[in-house]
Order: C-alpha cells, then structure tokens, then sequence
C-alpha cells in the first residue's frame, strides 16, 4: 500500500474517527487503502468499513478482509448508498464515522500516463475516473478562453489567469494540446523564471479541480456525510489547498460551503456539525521529512450534532 500512496495524517485523523470499535465507519477515498487498513486494525470483529473509490487502480488495492465493503463510486453518493443499505437491511443504518482524505495518490501523480504531473510527458488525460468523461485535453481545446481564464483564477489562483487562457487558445489554432508537453510549451511564455514548478502546478491543479468536478462532489459529500452519520458520528477531513479547506470550514460551521450562517429564533446557528478542532491538525515536521506531500495537509474534525 505505501508503494501507490502514503496516507497523511494516519493516526491523527484514525483516531478521531473511532469512538465505537463495533461501529460502521466510511472511508470515502480508498485510495492505497492505508486509512481504511488503519481503520480495520481498530475494530472489531462486529466492526464494518465502506469504502468509496472512482479510480479502477484504486479499487485493485483491494484488502482481504470480510469487514470490507468497496465500492467503485464517487465519495459524492456516500448518502445513496448508505440510505440503500438502510432499506435493504429493513432499517436505520447510519455511519459512526466517515472519512476522506481529498489528496490525489502518489500513485496517481506518479503514473505518466494518468496526466496529472507536468513532470513527464504524457497524455493530458487527469481523469479519476478513466472510464469516462472529459479529459483534461477535450477541456483546453473545446472551452472557450473566458472559461478557462475562470478555471485558472478560480481553482488555481494563478496569476495572469488572462493570459494563461490566451496562450491555450492561441496555441490551439495551430495544432491540438494533445499531451502534458504541449501545454507546457503552449503556457511557457507565461511561467515566472524561477518558480516555473510552482506556477505549473496551480495550473495542473486547475484542470484536474474542473476535469474531475472536484469541487461540486465535495459540496455533495459534505451535504450526504453529514446526513449520513449518527448523532454523535464523526466527520473527519483531510484537505490540501485552500478552497477545499475553506469549503469544509464554513461547512463545518454553517451547514454550507458559502459559510452562510442561518439563526433560529434563539439566535443559534442551525448546522448538522460541530466543530471538534478550533484549528486544523497539521502534519509534525518529521511526517513531513519523510513525506514531502503531507505539507500542505490540513485535518479538520466535526461530530453530527
């Protein structure tokens, strides 16, 4: 499992999930399945995991345990499916506990021909799911340059989002961005001498957030976990960069990803979480030696109210 993905923040967020080791508990991004493998070694035999994965690699990691549930879907049904298995089993069946860890594998980022990394040259495909779907080619030579200006300013806070979006559909007239080498060369003009790693990655973030919907599912699964714990279930959620983060906050919070408080007639806010951590848990300095990919990790904790 540490071979396709090194889980971030394993016991941290592991044991704020668990209060019952006889309970149901949803890991909502599979993955390397080392959250869920952590999760499994906490049980008890009674004890049950659902785990949730759009990636058919993902899904390959497979462990051998009668505990297990897998399911090849995206985190944003985790409501459907656990109102399904409610009905099938004749009653309540809600979760104690869901987690999801909303960082790509290292193994999806080492894989070339995923597309993910600016660091091979490959297809530009960055699907989660490649059964399906756009890629992220179809997406810089199809949208218009005001959408993806959007796409770049919006989910890669990217700076000269403009002439970012320019460069593509300049680029394009003459000949399709058919891999992740033409979208380097197409944008080059515009990368900051220096920090040209840095620049591409919020870009390469930008099209993988839209290519995936990433934002709209994690509205989604936000909306259907919190349904779907028993009061006194825990929520935990690993995040990465700032508007994932700032969406589960406010969710946190509010009820919403707007962070949009809604009072009632007592003057007190009406959410289906509270907080458990004022401020996020953050990797420790040797999680972060060892894995260079847990630094921008934020783990945010909430119970169901």
């Amino acid at each position: 499992m540490s071979e396709y993905h090194n889980p971030v923040l394993l016991d941290e967020s592991v044991s704020a999930l668990i209060q019952n080791p006889s309970g149901i508990y949803i890991d909502a991004t599979f993955g390397g399945g080392g959250h869920t493998a952590e999760i499994l070694s906490r049980l008890s035999e009674s004890g049950k995991v659902i785990a949730f994965d759009r990636d058919m690699d993902a899904i390959g990691n497979r462990l051998d345990d009668d505990r297990l549930v897998l399911v090849h879907n995206n985190f944003r049904f985790v409501q459907n499916y656990v109102l399904y298995e409610a009905h099938k089993n004749g009653g309540p069946e809600l979760a104690d506990g869901i987690l999801a860890d909303l960082g790509v594998s290292s193994h999806q980022f080492d894989t070339a021909e995923r597309g993910f990394s600016f660091r091979f040259d490959a297809p530009l495909d960055m699907r989660m799911n490649i059964e399906g779907g756009m890629t992220a080619a179809d997406l810089v030579n199809t949208m218009e340059k005001e959408d993806l200006e959007r796409i770049f300013r919006i989910y890669g806070e990217v700076d000269n989002a403009r002439k970012i979006a320019q460069l593509i559909v300049t680029a394009r007239t003459e000949k399709a961005i058919a891999t992740t080498g033409d979208l380097d060369k197409a944008i080059a003009p515009a990368l900051p001498k220096f920090a040209e790693h840095k620049y591409l990655a919020k870009v390469y973030q930008a099209l993988r957030i839209e290519v995936n919907q990433e934002m709209r599912s994690l509205e989604k699964f936000l909306e259907g976990a919190s349904a779907a714990l028993k009061p006194g279930g825990r929520l935990v959620v690993i995040t990465y960069h700032s508007l994932e983060d700032r969406m589960v906050k406010n969710f946190i919070r509010s009820g919403n990803i707007a962070g949009e408080e809604h009072k009632d007639i007592y003057g007190r806010t009406e959410a289906p979480l509270k907080a458990v951590n004022r401020k996020p848990i953050l990797p420790s300095e040797t999680e972060i030696a060892g894995n260079t990919r847990a630094r921008s990790a934020k783990l945010r904790i909430a119970e169901k109210v």
